[in-house]
């Protein structure tokens, strides 16, 4: 069986997908990778075929053992990669995604573990994402939540954001919201947060907050 970057790409959405909390379907995967339907229902019947995916009769696909293992071995190389381009080559944290797409698959199994022991092996990514799977459900258990759930006089701090949007991390960069940062929310409205974010006042619309996972802070509770 040959695992084609396109197989790969496929079976990490499927993954992504899922932490995200969404249930995978055809559409899913259509909207996350940009591509037609068609194109979805063929990728779909291959990697079925190749025993990497089940889909059941409603239509849900899961990852296969196999499948998952593939998923698993991708997210953790983009992990690191994105890694080595902040940590040793200082490049902006909201470029490394873009990057880390097209390199994780040409990196060797032996060149991954030269990274591992050069980089150890952090719990999170530049934009404070896990390796694997970590649901909407997973994150609140550890008691964070998404910024649009903040209070007006909450002082909040950002863990992680959605990655794979590059205008979305630009535009929280030109905010100054990124992984690390301690705010407190000032005003809440329909369609927008007004933050103070290290004396700075900034707005931040609802939609925007929704891919941010904040902790609350106390007094005790490090940056």
């Amino acid at each position: 069986m040959k695992i084609t970057i396109s197989k790969e790409n496929y079976l990490k959405t499927i993954a992504e997908a899922e932490s995200e909390g969404e249930t995978v379907i055809a559409a899913t995967l259509a909207r996350w990778l940009k591509v037609s339907a068609p194109a979805v229902t063929m990728a779909i019947r291959r990697l079925k075929r190749d025993d990497l995916i089940r889909v059941a009769n409603e239509g849900q696909i899961t990852l296969t053992r196999s499948g998952r293992a593939i998923a698993n071995r991708l997210l953790n190389r983009h992990h690191l990669i994105e890694r080595m381009l902040t940590e040793i080559f200082g490049m902006e944290w909201y470029k490394v995604h873009e990057e880390a797409e097209q390199l994780e698959h040409a990196v060797s199994a032996e060149f991954e573990s030269k990274l591992r022991e050069k980089l150890g092996n952090g719990d999170a990514c530049p934009h404070g994402n896990r390796i694997g799977v970590d649901t909407p459900s997973d994150r609140r258990r550890r008691g964070l939540k998404p910024l649009d759930e903040g209070e007006p006089d909450e002082r909040l701090a950002v863990v992680s954001v959605f990655e794979r949007d590059r205008r979305l991390l630009e535009h929280l960069e030109k905010l100054n919201v990124r992984p690390g940062t301690a705010m407190s929310i000032t005003a809440a409205q329909r369609d927008k947060l007004t933050l103070d974010v290290d004396g700075r006042v900034v707005q931040i619309e609802r939609p925007v907050a929704e891919r941010v996972w904040v902790r609350p802070m106390t007094a005790n509770t490090s940056r």
